[in-house]
C-alpha cells in the first residue's frame, strides 16, 4: 500500500495540491533504495537555502514541508552528515516562525532527494512521512532541489536554491 502526503499551496483565484510518497511499493514507479553516495558527499557541510523560485509562476504561494510559506526558508541553515544520512534545518527568517530539527535525508541513484524532518525524540524509523524532491545542479558551493506541484491542472516546479556556509 502506497502512502501519500498531501502538501498543498494556494495560488491566486486557484489551488494547488501536490501529493508526494517516500514508500516505495510495487507499482512501476518504484522508489529506489539505491543510494548516490558521491552526490551525498558533495552535499556534505553546512548550507544556506539562499533562494526560493516559481519559474514561470511567481505568484503561487507555497507551504514547503508542511511547516511554513516557501519564503519563510530563504536564508535557513542546513547541515547534512554524508556518513549516517542525518543532519539538521532551523529556519530562522525574523519575520517568520522559528523552527529546527533533526532530519534524516538521503540521494538514491534516480537522483531523488528523500526526506524526512523529525519530531524531538522520534526515531527516523517511526516516521511514515516524508518529502522527495529532485536533485539539480550540484557543484562545490551550490546545488538546487526541485519540487514538483499542481497548479490548476500543470505542474509546476519550486526550486529551492542552496549555498555552502563553510
Amino acid at each position: 500500500m502506497k502512502k501519500i502526503i498531501f502538501i498543498c499551496m494556494i495560488a491566486t483565484m486557484l489551488f494547488a495540491c501536490k501529493s508526494a510518497s517516500t514508500t516505495a511499493s510495487t507499482e512501476a514507479t518504484t522508489l529506489s533504495t539505491k543510494l548516490d553516495k558521491s552526490t551525498q558527499v558533495a552535499l556534505k557541510g553546512n548550507w544556506v537555502l539562499t533562494n526560493v523560485s516559481y519559474p514561470g509562476s511567481e505568484y503561487i504561494k507555497v507551504n514547503s514541508f508542511d511547516l511554513a510559506d516557501s519564503k519563510c526558508f530563504i536564508g535557513s541553515t542546513w547541515g547534512f552528515i554524508s556518513n549516517n544520512n542525518k543532519g539538521t534545518m532551523a529556519l530562522t527568517a525574523p519575520s517568520c516562525t522559528g523552527f529546527s530539527s533533526p532530519i534524516v535525508w538521503s540521494i538514491n541513484n534516480q537522483g531523488m532527494f528523500v526526506l524526512k524532518i523529525l519530531d524531538a525524540g522520534i526515531k527516523a524509523k517511526k516516521v511514515r512521512d516524508g518529502y522527495l524532491l529532485k536533485v539539480g545542479s550540484v557543484t562545490e558551493t551550490s546545488f538546487q532541489l526541485i519540487d514538483n506541484i499542481n497548479v490548476g491542472g500543470q505542474v509546476k516546479d519550486v526550486v529551492y536554491q542552496f549555498q555552502r556556509a563553510n
